[in-house]
């Protein structure tokens, strides 16, 4: 079931960004009068799951069907120095019956049966449908082709656009719904933190008060790690044993961060304080009570819960004596672990520790503050794509697919965290699209603006080859970032 929910989730998100990125393609491009002729969610290669078209001023529906005839008439023949070539001849549409479909230059909208993606059929342009056969045909004025450079230009970009604009919408119905609730630094520093192995190897230890990271105080602790890793911090000031330490951060630091397992190689630490315990709980049995604060195992000091979890794994299967504080007493527990190396107590929640910030926003303070949001989140996803395109960094061997994405989504139905993925998603999904790589639509505004400058349209067998360059390219790195998520299960 929780797979399930995960999955309805993960699809439900891509179909409402697929959904608006190629609304702000055909919104724009009916502006300009540009014929689209599909606007599909998903892609329907062989058949699609439903389609419907105006025919004759009526509608008609069809499910389960396969592509339409083309238009055109395929001839292959070989020229005078024997090459092969291929015509496309236009169908009579007289010929045909009233009903047919080719008989009408509406749009088709449909849902395909892949459902990764989706895409506009703009006609006369090179696109992933590969096309040709409209291309070789005289040029007609509701074609992409011939309209204005600029006109193309706003097209091209309106994906891209929209995918910011959802991001920014969301934003400002979240912060006016719900405010801004971070953990502020300062409050950490109350027991400052805790740090894994790889915490530990570059430098950090238990109980630092992080001051500064290259000499820039951070108020929200959960952004300190992002800090760390997108702008390839140099130092982190720390107070350690009540004196200011210089952690210089090892030139593979950045690699080793992306390349671990767990990216919380520093955290919050807090006292155990006992909150509930199982009904089969040892250190019940053994008179542990709601409110006692664990401190210790045999002669280990645990002060704080991550310690405990540290140690108590060494003592499966062993007795132990538990020490603990109850009002101003500190009493000693003896009990014997099992093999799972757990006393079935809760932990106290973190509020109990902690006092949160909230920030709230009126409906009207709402809007810039989503706006800001929106920036923040483009600039920090930009960096990490900078980062998969260094080599140094080898951030390409954490770049996820399908499988990571979808594991993002919680476990239980949350329309709060639900809607927060889709703004971050939809923000990535602008980003990668804005790359400059033929097949995406940052390689089209590439070749745009190029024509803008230079006044020189690029020729159809140019697009047709960086059309057919920029596939393999898209196809790669969906196959590295599936790769990697394929590797990771056998982990």
């Amino acid at each position: 079931m929780t797979i399930l929910i995960k999955v309805l989730q993960f699809f439900l998100s891509l179909s409402i960004l697929v959904l608006i990125h190629e609304f702000g393609h055909f919104i724009t491009a009916k502006a300009f009068k540009t014929r689209v002729e599909k606007f599909y969610i998903f892609f329907d290669w062989g058949f699609s799951l439903f389609r419907c078209k105006k025919v004759n001023g009526q509608w008609r529906f069809k499910f389960f069907a396969k592509p339409e005839p083309e238009k055109y008439i395929t001839t292959e023949y070989r020229d005078a120095n024997g090459k092969k070539q291929t015509k496309y001849t236009p169908v009579d549409l007289s010929t045909l019956p009233e009903d047919d479909w080719r008989r009408s230059d509406s749009t088709e909208y449909g849902i395909g049966w892949f459902p990764l993606g989706g895409y506009n059929k703009i006609a006369g342009m090179v696109d992933e449908s590969m096309d040709k056969s409209q291309m070789q045909q005289p040029l007609q004025p509701w074609e992409f082709r011939s309209k204005p450079a600029w006109q193309r230009f706003i097209i091209m970009v309106a994906g891209v656009f929209m995918n910011v604009v959802l991001a920014v919408v969301i934003y400002i119905g979240l912060l006016a719904k719900e405010g801004k609730t971070y953990l502020p630094t300062e409050q950490v520093n109350k027991y400052g933190i805790s740090v894994d192995s790889l915490g530990y190897e570059l430098g950090f230890r238990d109980g630092d008060k992080i001051l500064a990271v290259d000499g820039q105080y951070v108020e929200n602790f959960s952004e300190i790690s992002m800090q760390i890793i997108l702008d390839k911090a140099k130092t982190v000031e720390v107070e350690r044993n009540g004196k200011d330490t210089l952690i210089i951060m090892p030139d593979d630091a950045v690699s080793k961060l992306l390349s671990s397992q767990d990216p919380s190689f520093i955290s919050f630490r807090v006292p155990f304080v006992v909150a509930d315990m199982t009904s089969n709980s040892i250190a019940k049995a053994a008179g542990l009570e709601v409110g006692d604060q664990i401190i210790g195992i045999n002669d280990i000091e645990t002060v704080y819960y991550q310690d405990f979890t540290k140690t108590i794994k060494q003592f499966k299967g062993k007795d132990i004596d538990l020490k603990v504080i109850r009002d101003f007493d500190t009493l000693t527990f003896a009990m014997h672990l099992g093999e799972e190396g757990v006393i079935g107590a809760y932990l106290a929640p973190i509020s109990d520790f902690y006092e949160f910030a909230t920030v709230d926003y009126t409906f009207w303070q709402a809007i810039p503050a989503g706006f800001n949001q929106t920036v923040d989140e483009l600039g920090d996803y930009w960096k990490q794509v900078k980062l998969i395109f260094s080599p140094k960094t080898k951030a390409y061997e954490s770049v996820g697919g399908f499988i990571s994405i979808g594991k993002i989504f919680p476990d239980r139905w949350n329309w709060s965290m639900f809607w927060r993925l889709t703004a971050f998603l939809s923000i990535a999904l602008a980003v990668m699209n804005i790359l400059p790589i033929p097949a995406l639509d940052g390689g089209f505004i590439l070749f745009l603006l190029f024509e803008i400058i230079t006044r020189r349209k690029p020729s159809d067998k140019f697009m047709e080859v960086a059309e057919t360059v920029g596939l393999i390219l898209v196809f790669g790195l969906l196959i590295l970032a599936n790769g990697n998520d394929i590797i990771r299960l056998f982990r």
